[in-house]
């Protein structure tokens, strides 16, 4: 069996239409009065967790909130590393759940053929080329990326939903990837007007993702690929206002005329409500400065200028830097993995927390003197803004902003929240720590409440839900 039918969310084993005002019609379900109905196609989410989980899990909690309702096409056995079981409740009861098998091997086996690739015991020495040659076959075979292998099912599952249930548009979310090419085909055998969300544009994804295939086939591929999404495309949604203009120029190369329209990623005032967070976290000790960092670290967020400037400190302040706790909640790869130790040779306390849930790590935010932002200096970055930052600036704590100059400081800047340095600018990273540690330079709440509440997760859909009212009207 492919795939799971008439999935409502609560469970009930059915669909139930919002206040039952949908009535059956020649075997399609047709919308409850008043309200339009968005399927939204996004292989990740919960119980997966993650960061990018949250922007499609809060779209569909406001949705509702302006005139539409949500049908949510998922992965029902999703091969994904991470899970956060407190984002289920932001799932409202009239949304729809339509889940389809993925071929994919579970996530702890596809670690397992990682691993053995980069073995290095010499009696499985030909047992690790095979594998490994085999791995390779594979990646390069699954393009846009592995999340490929649902697409059969997905698209099965996802026409036999449209065929029972009136929908009035598609929105395609990714990565991954497959999302978009899943979304473009259904547009192309129903008809709905399709809005193709970008939380990562495709060519940076493409460049510095984990695994990330850089021959000239997948190039070729998938660049194929993102044209053929772009010309499906009704409209196009970005996170950053760069990579809206971006996909713009992309599109109209691709023979689109699809608007580009950045809406950000941001908070919910609901995760910041007394009682939701974890009340295990304790503040940090007299006389010292916690710094804390939240999400994923890898090769476009690497922490090593932090580390460098605290290696600084080590050498020309030892006491004052056993003062500064440094906080690491996220996962972590292992290239980052070994930065880290080298802060475990210094005087710096240093607490690395694996992945947890939402709620556990605003926690960890709100128990913090400040807060960081990583960005490499890489190529592309300025078009990028870390999805926690949003809840970085509601929180009201300065922010140790560690990147090149982009559209992430150019934020941060305009609200008064913090400090900027560029990776390369070590001494003075030092300097602002030594500052705060001895308190001789206090990191001070801002005051743009009201600027900031344009990132709120509401406003955010409101936004979504003009793009969508702008869409032709499904047949």
């Amino acid at each position: 069996m492919f795939f799971d039918n008439s999935v409502h969310f609560a469970a009930t084993g059915q669909y139930r239409p919002a206040n039952g005002a949908d009535a059956q019609d020649g075997g399609v379900l047709r919308r409850a009065a008043g309200y339009r109905r968005l399927l939204l196609v996004s292989y990740h989410f919960p119980p997966v967790g993650g960061a990018g989980v949250q922007r499609p899990v809060k779209f569909v909690k406001y949705l509702r909130r302006f005139g539409w309702e949500a049908s949510v096409l998922i992965a029902a056995n999703p091969s994904a590393p991470l899970s956060d079981d407190s984002l289920l409740g932001d799932i409202p009861a009239e949304a729809h759940i339509e889940r389809a098998r993925t071929w994919e091997p579970n996530y702890s086996m596809k670690a397992k053929l990682a691993s053995d690739t980069t073995s290095t015991t010499t009696a499985n020495g030909p047992r690790r080329r095979l594998v490994g040659a085999l791995r390779r076959a594979a990646t390069l075979a699954l393009q846009p990326d592995p999340q490929v292998l649902w697409l059969p099912s997905a698209l099965r599952a996802g026409s036999h939903l449209l065929r029972r249930i009136h929908h009035d548009a598609i929105l395609a979310t990714a990565p991954s990837y497959s999302n978009l090419v899943l979304g473009a085909l259904l547009k192309k055998r129903f008809g709905l007007p399709l809005v193709l969300d970008f939380r990562d544009e495709w060519d940076i994804s493409q460049r510095y993702l984990e695994n990330a295939r850089h021959d000239a086939f997948s190039y070729a591929v998938q660049g194929r690929m993102q044209r053929y999404i772009l010309q499906q495309a009704d409209a196009l949604i970005c996170t950053t206002k760069s990579s809206a203009r971006r996909l713009q120029d992309r599109a109209r190369e691709a023979g689109s005329h699809a608007a580009s329209t950045c809406i950000y990623n941001g908070f919910d005032e609901d995760d910041f409500a007394p009682g939701r967070a974890a009340a295990d976290i304790a503040k940090p000790e007299p006389n010292t400065f916690r710094l804390v960092y939240t999400g994923t670290l890898w090769n476009l967020t690497s922490i090593e200028p932090l580390i460098a400037a605290i290696e600084v400190l080590d050498a020309s302040a030892p006491e004052s830097l056993a003062q500064l706790e440094l906080v690491i909640v996220g996962r972590r790869t292992e290239q980052q993995e070994r930065l880290l130790d080298r802060v475990k040779k210094t005087q710096c306390r240093l607490r690395l927390e694996p992945y947890c849930d939402h709620s556990r790590s605003i926690a960890w935010m709100r128990s913090a003197d400040a807060l960081c932002m990583l960005l490499s200096d890489v190529e592309n970055a300025h078009r990028v803004v870390p999805a926690k930052m949003f809840e970085y600036l509601s929180l009201g704590k300065g922010i140790l902003a560690i990147a090149p100059d982009g559209e992430a400081t150019d934020i941060i800047k305009e609200h008064n929240a913090g400090h900027h340095f560029q990776p390369g600018e070590v001494l003075g990273i030092a300097s602002w720590l030594l500052e705060r540690i001895r308190g001789e330079s206090r990191t001070l709440p801002n005051d743009n409440a009201a600027k900031i509440a344009q990132f709120s997760r509401a406003q955010l859909c409101e936004q979504l839900v003009n793009v969508l009212d702008q869409l032709p009207r499904a047949p």
